[in-house]
């Protein structure tokens, strides 16, 4: 399986970043290989549909699964209706938010946890 994880860096010793859209990197990952893909977010200096534009990048690349810790509305709204499926990682590296990821210890979540624009330096 693919995940793509919400990072500040482009490896599995990156550290996590706890927005979706605004992100600097998305780390994709083979679950079974631990083979990466990194891109760099297309969305970080976008004036607005940030999330948007992430949650189609990540599902361009084949993701199916986003491991973050907070994803806002629109964005939780794109990857739902492609059937990319959302669970929490409260922090750590990349490699940590995989690994819990394939031990089950990361909570999917059924909605979005963010406020719209928080990513933009507002209050979750």
């Amino acid at each position: 399986m693919k995940v793509a994880v919400t990072a500040q860096g482009a490896d599995l010793e990156a550290m996590a970043s706890p927005v979706f859209g605004r992100c600097p990197v998305f780390v994709l990952v083979d679950t079974e290989s631990m083979q990466v893909e990194a891109i760099a977010n297309p969305s970080i200096s976008a004036g607005g549909g940030a999330g948007i534009q992430a949650a189609q990048a990540i599902i361009d690349k084949g993701a199916q699964a986003v491991l973050s810790q907070n994803v806002g509305p629109n964005a939780f709204a794109v990857l739902d209706a492609a059937g990319v499926a959302v669970y929490r990682f409260d922090g750590g590296t990349v490699r940590q938010a995989v690994e819990a990821f394939i031990a089950g210890k990361l909570p999917q979540i059924g909605y979005a946890n963010a406020s719209p624009h928080s990513g933009m330096g507002r209050s979750f």
